[in-house]
């Protein structure tokens, strides 16, 4: 689905990819609904939109609050004047660099509530409006963690993994429909998870990530993208992305001894 005049909802429009998403959207003549629980980082990619600025509503909302949730189709077709279209799934959260038998019911829950629940409530109350256009696509952002364990991060590659494979069975479930389908998977990206995800940095973290070439955020938004329009199945942003899908179908117990040799430094 080309972005040209279409009207697309963005999460996790405050920074990072989603904010790249909505600048590149917004440069290919799409109108978007940005989507942040941050109201002053939504206000900071407004700012950025320049000329485009009036083709931009932006929209403070909880992806994890179902009821705040099914308020916003009505709130985003009277911003535009317009139904949706399209609708990229970005918002998402990591847990603390610890192992699940250190990480507290809490920060487990708010991993899942954000991820999977985030994801789920905004495909299940966009997809009866989408079934109505003439053409449409749902993008849902997963990660390299859902596909390849990673120490330190289980619980969110499981709430990853859970988008994976509820965004290829909903591939299936509408391959007769106008509604097209992508699940992105992004590789390491220059990006201020961490700190939005309230999750302290590990003392190593910094000189483990200058030894690796990252994807920077604007590289990332325009892959996905080209991927959206392309009406890519799979969309995968970063080599290291793409390399370890291969590694890890080809030797699940090697690529994961791989990445645990990697995050070793990490986990205390």
């Amino acid at each position: 689905m080309k972005a040209l005049a279409k009207l697309i909802v963005v999460t996790g429009a405050g920074g990072g990819i989603g904010g790249e998403l909505v600048l590149t959207l917004l440069s290919r003549g799409a109108r978007v609904a940005a989507i942040d629980l941050r109201e002053d980082s939504l206000a900071g990619i407004q700012s950025q939109a320049g000329e485009h600025a009036g083709n931009l509503s932006i929209h403070a909302c909880d992806i994890g609050d179902r009821e705040a949730v099914t308020a916003l189709p009505a709130a985003i077709a009277a911003a535009h004047g317009q139904e949706v279209d399209g609708l990229i799934n970005c918002a998402g959260i990591i847990q603390p660099f610890v192992r699940v038998n250190d990480l507290t019911y809490d920060a487990i829950d708010r991993v899942m509530r954000v991820n999977f629940y985030g994801t789920l409530y905004m495909t299940k109350t966009f997809l009866p409006g989408l079934l109505t256009r003439p053409e449409a696509h749902i993008v849902n952002v997963s990660s390299m963690g859902g596909f390849l364990p990673v120490p330190g991060q289980s619980i969110y590659g499981a709430s990853k993994a859970a988008v994976k494979l509820m965004t290829e069975g909903l591939y299936a479930e509408l391959l007769d429909t106008s509604v097209r389908v992508s699940v992105v998977f992004p590789g390491a990206t220059k990006t201020d998870i961490t700190k939005n995800s309230d999750v302290s940095t590990p003392g190593d973290a910094a000189a483990s990530e200058a030894k690796y070439k990252m994807l920077s955020a604007a590289g990332a938004a325009k892959i996905i993208v080209d991927g959206m329009e392309a009406n890519k199945p799979q969309i995968f942003t970063g080599s290291d992305s793409r390399m370890m899908n291969k590694l890890y179908r080809l030797s699940p117990v090697y690529a994961t001894k791989l990445i645990a040799k990697q995050m070793k430094s990490l986990l205390k």
